[in-house]
This record gives C-alpha cells, sequence and structure tokens, in this order.
C-alpha cells in the first residue's frame, strides 16, 4: 500500500459544535492540520463536520477549536436510544432562550444600566464607564481572546479588525459606542450562526426520517430492536401507518408504500413480494415481512445524507472567488483604515480624534461577514431543498452548472423511454382463427426463446388471462438473427422478422402486410410476423413506451431557455425519428456505439460550453463523465447511479428536471446578488468617510443589516417549488 493510500485510509469523520463563521471553520483546519499525527484535515463547515486524516485524540481536535470553545465528537458515536418504536425522530432538549444567550443579555442590560447613569451622571462618569466597560467585557470575551491571538500571529480575519476597532474606540474615550458595536457584533454572529442552522437542518431533517428501532422476527420471537444490531438476512415487520426502518426485500404481504422521502413521488407504490423497499419510507395500508439486505449505513436513505453532506463541503465557483477575495480584502481594508485615521491629521490639519475615530469606523464596516456567509447559506439550502424533492446534487459546482446549461443530451431508452418493452398492436389476418387461441401460441413459442422482446409478449398474455403453459411444444429452434420456430398440433408455426416470411417458399408475403410493417416501423415499433410455411396468421408489433411525462419535460426545458435537446440512441434511425418527433427534441443521434456518444457530447461541449447527459448511469458512463454535468436517472437503490453521476433524480423521474434547472438558476441569481449587495453596501458605508459622517453605529448596523438580509435571501431557496 502507498504512503498515500495509508493515509486516506486513516481517515476519521467527527462532527463540529459551535461554528460561529465560515473565517472560523477555517482556522480550526489549520489548528488541526498543525497536530502531531495529523496529516491532512478538511472542514465542511456546511455539514459541520470535519475529516481528519491521521491520528488525533478529542482532546487534541477541541484543544485546536478552544478559541471558539468548539466540542467535538466523533460522527458514528451517537445513538440515540431514546427514540421511539414508531421511528419518529427523538427530540433534542430544547435550551430555554434566556439561558442560550445569557452572556449576551447580561451585556444589554450592563448596556442599559451604562445610558441610565450616562443620562443621570453625565459621559465623563466613572460609575458609566465601569458599565460600559462591563457591558464590553462581557459581551466580547471570546471576540477579544481570539482577537488577541490574531494579532499576535499576525492573522487578519473579521474578529481581528472587531478587536482593534474596540481598542482604538476605548483608548479614544468612545466607551458608549464601542460597547454598542461589541453587542451588535455578538447578535450579527447569532444571526449568521442560526440562519447557517436552519439551512443545516433541512439536511438533518433527512436523518430523522429512518425509525432507529425495528420489529424483528427471531427464533420464532418478534422483538424491537436497534437498527444498529440488525443483521443482513433478519426478517422485519411493519405494521400499516409504520415508517420502514431499513432497506430490504418484501417476502410476504401487499401494501403501498408512500416513497416520498426517497424519491420525491408524491403517489404511493404498490409492494407484493421480491420488490423493493428503503428505508424511510412509510407502509400504508398492509402488513409487510421484509427480508433485510443492507446494513443501516449502507441503506439508500444513510447514502443519500452522507453524499448530501459531501456536496455541502464541496466548493462551488463563488464560493471559491468570495473565499479567495475575503483572504485578500482584509488586509487591505486595515491600510485603508489606517490611511483614514493618518493622511487627514497629517497633511490636511484634520483632527486626530476624529480621524481616527472614522478609521476605526471603516474597520468596523470593514467585516466581511455578509460576504462570507453569502454562498454558504445559499448552497447549503438549495442542496437541502433539492434532496427533500428527490434530486441529489453532489455539490456546489454541479448546482451552478446546471444554471449555466446549454444543451442537454438525453439517452433513450430508459430516459426518455421506459425502459420495458410492451405490445403495442396485435393484428390478426385469418378471419378463421381465434386471437386468444393464437396469442397463446405466440407466448408458449416465446416462453422458449431468449429474445428480449419476449416477455413483452408474456406480459400482455397474462394481462389478457390467456393460458400458455399447458401448451405442448415440439421440435423448437432458434432460427438465428431471423426468429424462432415450433411445432404445436402437429402443425410448424413461426415467429420472426418480415425477412423470414419472405425466404419461406410457400409464404405469401403480399404487398398489404408489407405495408402494414412499414407503417409499424416507421412509428418506431419492432414488426414481427406470426405464421405457418403457407399463410401469414398476424402482426403482433413491440415498442418500448415513451414516458408519459416526456414531451412535458422537453417542452419545460425549451420554456426554460436550454437551446438544444438531443435525444442520443443506439436503436435504428426509423425507431429514434419516431420517438424523438413524438417528445419533441430538437435533435435525434441514431445508431451510435458508446464511443460515438461520447465524441458528440465532446462536440457539443465545444459549441455550447455548458452540456448535461442524462442516462443510467451504467452503459453511458462514458458519456456522462465526459458531459459538464453528468444525470442519473433512478438513483434509489441504483448504487452506480449514486457514485457516478454528479446529479441523481432518485425517483427515475424526469419531471424533476426542469424543477432542478429552475432551483440551480434561482440559486446563481441569489449567489450573485448576495455577493453584488455585501459588496455595494460595504462600499456605500466606505464613502460615508469623505464627508466625515461615517460612524461606529453606521458601520456596525451596516455590517449586520447586510448578513441578516443576505441570510434571509439565501434561505428563500429552502421554499423553491416544483
Amino acid at each position: 500500500m502507498s504512503e498515500e493510500a495509508k493515509i486516506l485510509d486513516q481517515k476519521n469523520v467527527y462532527r463540529v459544535e459551535g461554528f460561529t463563521c465560515a473565517n472560523c471553520a477555517g482556522k480550526f483546519e489549520k489548528n488541526v492540520k498543525k497536530i502531531a499525527g495529523v496529516h491532512d484535515a478538511k472542514v465542511n463547515f456546511g455539514a459541520s463536520k470535519i475529516s481528519v486524516y491521521g491520528e488525533a485524540s478529542i482532546e487534541e481536535l477541541e484543544k485546536a477549536g478552544a478559541f471558539e470553545n468548539l466540542k467535538v465528537e466523533p460522527e458514528k458515536s451517537t445513538r440515540h436510544t431514546s427514540q421511539e418504536a414508531n421511528g419518529e425522530g427523538g427530540k433534542e432538549e430544547k435550551v430555554p432562550f434566556y439561558k442560550k444567550h445569557s452572556t449576551l443579555l447580561t451585556s444589554v442590560l450592563f448596556l442599559s444600566f451604562g445610558y441610565l447613569s450616562y443620562f443621570v451622571n453625565g459621559e465623563e462618569n466613572i460609575v458609566t464607564t465601569l458599565l460600559f466597560l462591563a457591558s464590553m467585557l462581557i459581551g466580547g470575551l471570546s471576540l477579544f481572546k481570539v482577537g488577541f491571538q490574531n494579532l499576535l500571529h499576525f492573522e487578519f480575519d473579521m474578529k481581528t479588525l472587531m478587536t482593534v476597532a474596540v481598542i482604538g474606540g476605548a483608548i479614544i474615550g468612545e466607551w458608549g459606542e464601542v460597547a454598542v458595536v461589541v453587542i451588535l457584533f455578538a447578535i450579527s454572529e447569532a444571526l449568521e450562526r442560526f440562519s447557517m442552522d436552519r439551512a443545516r437542518q433541512s439536511i438533518r431533517s433527512l436523518m430523522d426520517i429512518a425509525p432507529k428501532e425495528a420489529l424483528v422476527r427471531r427464533n420464532g420471537q418478534e422483538i424491537m430492536i436497534h437498527v444498529d444490531d440488525i443483521a443482513v438476512g433478519d426478517i422485519m415487520i411493519v405494521k400499516p401507518g409504520q415508517k420502514i426502518a431499513m432497506d430490504g426485500v418484501v417476502v410476504s404481504g401487499y401494501s403501498a408504500v408512500n416513497q416520498a422521502a426517497i424519491t420525491g413521488e408524491s403517489v404511493p407504490v404498490e409492494k407484493t413480494i421480491d420488490d423493493e423497499v428503503f428505508a424511510g419510507t412509510l407502509n400504508e395500508e398492509g402488513l409487510l415481512e421484509i427480508k433485510i439486505t443492507k446494513l443501516v449505513e449502507d441503506t439508500t436513505i444513510s447514502k443519500i445524507i452522507h453524499l448530501v453532506e459531501e456536496a455541502q463541503g464541496e466548493r462551488a465557483p463563488s464560493q471559491a472567488f468570495v473565499d479567495k477575495f475575503a483572504k485578500y480584502y482584509t488586509p487591505i481594508i486595515m491600510v485603508i483604515a489606517g490611511l483614514v485615521a493618518i493622511i487627514p491629521p497629517l497633511f490636511f490639519d484634520g483632527s486626530w480624534e476624529t480621524w481616527v475615530y472614522q478609521g476605526l469606523a471603516v474597520l468596523v464596516v470593514g467585516c466581511p461577514c455578509a460576504l462570507v456567509i453569502s454562498t454558504p447559506i445559499s448552497i447549503v439550502s438549495a442542496i437541502g431543498n433539492a434532496a427533500k424533492k428527490g434530486v441529489l446534487i453532489k455539490g456546489g459546482i454541479y448546482l451552478e452548472e446546471i444554471g449555466a446549461l446549454k444543451a442537454i443530451a438525453f439517452d433513450k431508452t430508459g430516459t426518455l423511454t421506459k425502459g420495458v418493452p410492451a405490445v403495442t398492436d396485435y393484428n390478426v389476418f385469418s378471419k378463421q382463427t381465434n386471437e386468444k387461441e393464437l396469442l397463446s401460441i405466440i407466448t408458449a413459442l416465446e416462453y422458449r426463446s431468449q429474445h428480449p422482446l419476449a416477455s413483452a409478449i408474456m406480459k400482455k398474455a397474462e394481462v389478457e388471462n390467456v393460458n400458455y403453459s399447458e401448451i405442448v411444444v415440439e421440435d423448437f429452434s432458434s432460427i438465428t438473427g431471423k426468429g424462432i420456430k415450433g411445432i404445436i398440433k402437429g402443425i410448424t408455426y413461426y415467429i420472426g422478422s418480415p425477412r423470414l416470411f419472405k425466404e419461406l417458399s410457400n409464404s405469401i408475403f403480399d404487398k398489404q402486410i408489407e405495408a402494414s410493417v412499414e407503417a409499424l416501423q416507421i412509428q418506431g415499433k419492432t414488426a414481427m410476423v406470426v405464421g405457418t410455411e403457407s399463410e401469414i396468421l398476424a402482426i403482433i408489433a413491440v415498442a418500448d413506451e415513451v414516458r408519459e411525462s416526456s414531451k412535458t419535460v422537453i417542452q419545460k426545458l425549451h420554456q426554460l431557455g436550454i437551446k438544444k435537446t438531443i435525444m442520443l440512441t443506439g436503436d435504428n434511425k426509423g425507431t429514434a425519428n419516431a420517438i424523438g418527433e413524438q417528445v419533441g427534441v430538437s435533435d435525434i443521434q441514431a445508431e451510435l456505439m458508446p464511443q460515438e456518444k461520447l465524441d458528440y457530447i465532446k462536440r457539443l461541449r465545444s459549441d455550447y460550453g455548458n452540456v448535461a447527459m442524462i442516462g443510467d448511469g451504467v452503459n453511458d458512463a462514458p458519456a456522462l463523465a465526459a458531459s459538464t454535468v453528468g444525470i442519473a436517472m433512478g438513483g434509489a437503490g441504483t448504487d452506480t447511479a449514486l457514485e457516478t453521476a454528479d446529479v441523481a433524480l432518485m425517483g427515475d423521474d424526469l419531471r424533476k428536471l426542469p424543477f432542478t434547472v429552475k432551483l440551480s438558476r434561482r440559486a446563481l441569481n441569489i449567489i450573485k446578488a448576495n455577493i453584488t449587495f455585501a459588496i455595494a453596501i460595504k462600499f456605500i458605508a466606505l464613502l460615508l468617510v469623505i464627508p466625515g459622517w461615517l460612524t461606529l453605529w453606521i458601520a456596525i448596523l451596516s455590517d449586520m443589516g447586510a448578513t441578516l438580509l443576505v441570510a434571509l435571501n439565501s434561505l428563500r431557496l429552502m421554499r423553491v417549488k416544483e
């Protein structure tokens, strides 16, 4: 094993409690990387987690986060035994508001007494000053600790700016304003933490979907056990109205199961013996006995949660821009503040007190809180909303790229079509032949065939209650590339392509039959001729049915401004054209090999830039990989689709695609608006320096207001509907 592989093998994931801002998360990551025995560390601020490559104790990690009083625990250590058997997630004990914010409330109380003393005793009174000082120290102790440490290490972030501003304000005697600034900054941080937690809650709510306990039959007894103790092969009993705790296969019973939590489907799906069911879905009607097929950490819902949390850690282009911008922005603001404080008094005979105050106000207004939080909240909100609607987006980068798509390529089979062949036409020519009797003969022959279309004919026989299992077939054989034949009651029957019957010497393959075959082929159907050596009895046509939603989806995508929709298929041109025209795609490419699909996607990328490919995640892997965004159909239960695609439509439902494009564009617009607004409000506040109108009050209120508005704007993404 290589050194790099060994390091990756030592990966441990921890949940972190107490992050107040993205900058703090970055500082924690740096501190953890300095721990002896740690090779690398990566903080996922969106999911509030850290991945540590190497060895580190909880004590060492908490020491690295002591500047923010961070609490760390292993990701898999939390086992909620207090949760009820009905599967509803255990409720966290709520901390009363006054206890949660006791420090801030105490600080506000001292500030109030300070202003009361100010009006009674005046500004210069020692009691007034002490009350303001007490308010400032109580409300800003954690801020000062971090700020002083940053100053000693020449690290410049928003807490450094605030600490310098507060020290400067105290030196020039602005005790009241400094105390207010400290409190408003604490409120701003609390709002930032609250809004980020609200966004994260959309992911945490997924964790509460699946029950933590299940009723299992063991040794003839039914016992309630924790999901961690359930083994593959156990039989789980799920009563009507209960949630299913684990992935498995139905071995007894019949019911309708609401799979909205996993697939986004609003209509319950019928489940009977041998059907797959997923953890977190709701059994609505009958009693089901389910054989467990996956351990709790491997269930579909567990994989979704894991992938969504990982997705929050993937930095989108706009977030990368903001992080880079903030890195240079903070030192620049400190330089500008210094110039504002010293240039007017030195060169323009300005008052030192006035311009030092203006410089301090510049430091406060320069805090990049709103800018730093503008992107992560938007991405977490959008990805969480999409997951609830049955769309798994595996990173902020893909969320942004979907919004910029110009062309979308669709695989035909299983994407635009259902991927399951069905009998569409059954035309009997001989008036002496009984339709049902002939269908039973056809099915008896096809039952012995290995042809992919045989299943469609057998389904039709079952639907029409035609018995074929008792029919005796003799001398059955397959005619390679042409069809099949067999003897039933002394008569040799043939089923196959028109070419087979043209080659039979006694067959009467007239123009009427040829015209019927061509008409069916033009419609994109596979026509099979049925007959004997001397007579053609019927034509049966089979086709892969088009999804009911395909045409509507293509129309909606065109309305959203997608310039080109292309169907890629290995099918013949006749079938491809028929289906392509039916669904309304703007271009059809038929008879393509996998390599040709790949080459076509590359050409589309050079022509249009951003291109998506939608397929089943297996056959179309090369084309999915070559596209800007690879979208897999039917992620639920399909490990390959979850692993290979950038986006998975969990419910095998194309109708989620226009919603995903709409959500992505809304997210892009909100991120751009947030960044623009955050920078603009800083710029406007800085302009107030020129006439000398900028105060510490205006500075901190502009920063807090920007943070609040950016957060609220981002949280709107949680409400985007289909």
